[in-house]
């Protein structure tokens, strides 16, 4: 008898041809993020849930949940919707998806970059307005070329990166948990700490897992390490960055410009952030590529399979 997963949000057609082959599922074809009590409820008969952003699996879900779900696979390299400690006591295995989306995030990071330094917002408006005049300072903005670019957090997503820009002739920095061997370093330089970092940043990625130590780790104080007119970009998750101080930062010219994909409560943005002018935005697209969501999708049942299968899942996390 095949195994009951509750998938909950839309899949891809090819992931779901392929999950509906190897399992029963409960797909959810309404295109809209279920309550905590609707997954509760669907998930009752189940032996595994492959989640999709939007859902959140705190202590309180898994005090509640079935005793027949035995895994939550998730569709996302991030986790920090789910409470591993909660999953774990109940027994729960929790996956991921790391590595496949790291190309397409890193790209991402680059278009926020170059989109927030080069005015990507504000030439937008004016080449619509079609009334702009050239003009030898007409938007000028700053020039990656020849840079320092900082790099909070040089995982996966932060060393292609550091690839893509030394492309641009950057000189890499980073701070991370640890300084990485020589082979993945590449020549860039290590930070043993924040303000090290900041000082030398011209331009700032911020690629660090959310975490409790991570939280408004980009805040009034560190954002004051910066170099006067730093560029950010923000790839990572909304809540590593203090959102009042980022704006201040923003309207009094220390902060040039900021490129987002992510943000704290989203799809919600801060609504002094849209009053301003010197941003770069996008709706979290860092993996929103066809290619890198198939693999998201196979990564997941992967996971899905090899543990109805009695093997370690690869991307287990507890």
């Amino acid at each position: 008898m095949k195994k009951k997963i509750l998938v909950t949000r839309n899949l891809l057609p090819e992931n779901e041809e392929r999950i509906k082959k190897l399992f029963d599922v409960k797909l959810n074809k309404q295109e809209k993020v279920y309550t905590s009590e609707e997954i509760l409820e669907l998930s009752k008969d189940c032996d595994g849930i492959l989640c999709i952003g939007g859902n959140k699996f705190d202590a309180d879900i898994f005090s509640k949940i079935s005793s027949t779900v035995k895994i939550i696979a998730s569709y996302s390299v991030g986790y920090n919707n789910i409470d591993i400690d909660a999953a774990s006591k109940k027994g729960i295995v929790v996956t991921n998806t790391p590595e496949v989306l790291t190309d397409s995030t890193a790209d991402i990071a680059i278009l926020l970059l170059l989109g927030a330094s080069r005015r990507a917002y504000e030439a937008r408006k004016f080449a619509e307005e079609q009334k702009w005049i050239w003009a030898t300072d007409f938007l000028l903005g700053k020039q990656m070329s020849g840079s320092n670019l900082g790099i909070l957090g040089m995982g996966r997503i932060g060393r292609a990166i550091a690839e893509r820009a030394r492309g641009f002739g950057m000189k890499i920095h980073y701070h991370n948990r640890t300084k990485l061997s020589a082979d993945l370093e590449q020549g860039a330089t290590y930070h043993d700490n924040i303000k090290s970092l900041f000082n030398k940043s011209d331009f700032l990625s911020i690629n660090c897992p959310a975490t409790k130590d991570t939280a408004k780790i980009v805040n009034e104080e560190t954002i004051n390490y910066l170099p006067n007119g730093a560029v950010v970009s923000n790839t990572a998750r909304g809540d590593v960055v203090d959102d009042e101080a980022m704006i201040k930062a923003l309207k009094n010219g220390k902060i040039f410009a900021l490129g987002l994909d992510v943000y704290n409560g989203e799809p919600k943005i801060h609504p002094d952030y849209l009053k301003l002018q010197n941003l770069f935005l996008l709706p979290h697209l860092g993996s929103a590529t066809l290619k890198t969501r198939i693999a998201m999708g196979n990564r997941s049942i992967d996971n899905l399979e090899n543990f109805f299968q009695n093997k370690r899942p690869k991307d287990q996390l507890n």
